[in-house]
């Protein structure tokens, strides 16, 4: 255990990610700030310290996770004329599945006080999947152009059609085998990219 008044580097993703393990490991009604603070193998009271308490952690994972979410997306840019168009929004649809454990979506949006944050949060200017479609829209801008995508093609209807169905996929893979979400992201991207 981390020693009491030490400053403890990467504090805030250190117990993001304990609670990711706990919610994966024993599911969302082990999320409790002592256990994640045990999972992150910290002092008890640190996560009241740097939160002012369960909900508004949930919510600052789910807003740091979105963010990270948005930073990929945006990184779309770098990759224009690189692999294919196909490719590169599968990898940013994948690290989007990927960003959140189902559990921890259902928890920010089933617990009052996490709902409310979040969405304050989104107010606020926080990236949500506005940012993300508008990075997939203006790659596949940068794709079209470069001719590397359909003259022609209306692209930010393509980018919310992505963007929404990942929703979709992202609040109920909780019911569906990953190799039937991994199909799914496939057969989406052959109809929307063409390919």
């Amino acid at each position: 255990m981390s020693p009491r008044g030490v400053t403890i580097p990467d504090l805030r993703e250190r117990l993001f990610a304990a609670a990711e393990r706990v919610v994966a490991r024993d599911g969302a009604a082990a999320l409790t700030s002592r256990g994640v603070t045990a999972e992150a193998d910290c002092a008890k009271g640190v996560l009241h310290t740097h939160f002012a308490g369960l909900d508004e952690f949930v919510a600052e994972l789910v807003l740091d996770r979105f963010a990270r979410s948005a930073r990929h997306a945006e990184a779309l840019e770098a990759k224009v004329g690189q692999a294919t168009v196909a490719e590169n929004l599968q990898e940013v649809v994948g690290a989007l599945l990927d960003s959140l454990p189902p559990a921890v979506v259902g928890l920010a949006m089933t617990r009052p006080g996490a709902v409310s944050h979040t969405r304050d949060g989104f107010q606020s200017g926080a990236p949500a999947f506005d940012a993300i479609q508008h990075a997939v829209s203006d790659y596949l801008q940068a794709e079209q152009d470069a001719g590397r995508f359909a003259a022609g093609s209306d692209v930010g209807a393509i980018a919310l059609a992505l963007v929404g169905t990942t929703h979709h996929l992202l609040m109920t893979r909780n019911f569906a085998p990953a190799t039937d979400t991994a199909e799914t992201v496939k057969r989406l991207l052959a109809v929307l990219t063409g390919s």
